[in-house]
């Protein structure tokens, strides 16, 4: 759930969350059930090129960093400076850099992995259209990009006990925007990908949906 640029579907503008990092650590670990799935969904190999988009602190390239095999090239892009510079230091030419997702300062077909974890949810369709437009550019042939959004509950309980705050979060421009469930598939494959798997995880974290989509050649 991180700011990028001043683009207004954000949970506000990207100096509210300059204001906000240094807490935005305490809820990574509701966080981590789906990015954990949406790092083992990426499969990325040693030899792969992989870009986080909406990286915030780094909560997935942290988890990615823990796996047994780790790619050897990693960019983070976020577009608050305050969330990149509260990032946990990462493994050797892992590199963050401040970026803004409608225009990604890379060239065509750079990266094999693009992943954007609870960034679409807190979008607009016009917003999300264009990134992923973005992520298509960047990625390389038949790429793969993975997403995680706030999904509803699975169980009858967990869904009638959510609804109020998805009522809530639907109509709100602030913090509980990002409570808002959204499934990316359609939206997707629209931007020129295939999606291959779909995961919902839920448990301790956030009730997510993590989508593993390749690029269409």
């Amino acid at each position: 759930m991180r700011p990028f640029g001043s683009q207004r579907p954000r949970l506000g503008s990207s100096t509210t969350w300059d204001r906000v990092a240094r807490l935005y650590g305490l809820q990574l670990r509701l966080e981590r059930p789906a990015l954990d799935r949406a790092v083992a969904l990426a499969g990325v190999a040693a030899d792969e090129r992989l870009l986080d988009v909406a990286t915030g602190t780094g909560g997935l390239l942290h988890r990615l960093a823990d796996r047994p095999v780790r790619p050897t090239s990693v960019v983070g892009v976020d577009a608050s400076s305050a969330m990149l510079a509260r990032a946990r230091p990462l493994p050797d030419g892992w590199e963050l850099v401040k970026a803004d997702a409608r225009g990604l300062p890379f060239e065509d077909a750079t990266f094999d992995v693009v992943t954007a974890a609870y960034l679409f949810h807190t979008l607009d369709k016009q917003a999300r259209g264009d990134i992923l437009a973005e992520c298509r550019r960047v990625l390389r042939g038949d790429g793969r990009l993975v997403t995680v959004t706030v999904s509803r509950p699975r169980s009858r309980v967990g869904a009638r006990l959510a609804g109020p705050i998805i009522w809530l979060a639907r109509r709100s421009s602030g913090a509980l925007a990002g409570l808002r469930p959204l499934d990316p598939r359609s939206e997707i494959e629209a931007a020129g990908f295939t999606v291959e798997r779909a995961a919902a995880v839920g448990g301790a974290g956030y009730p997510s949906l993590c989508v593993l989509a390749r690029a269409v050649p």
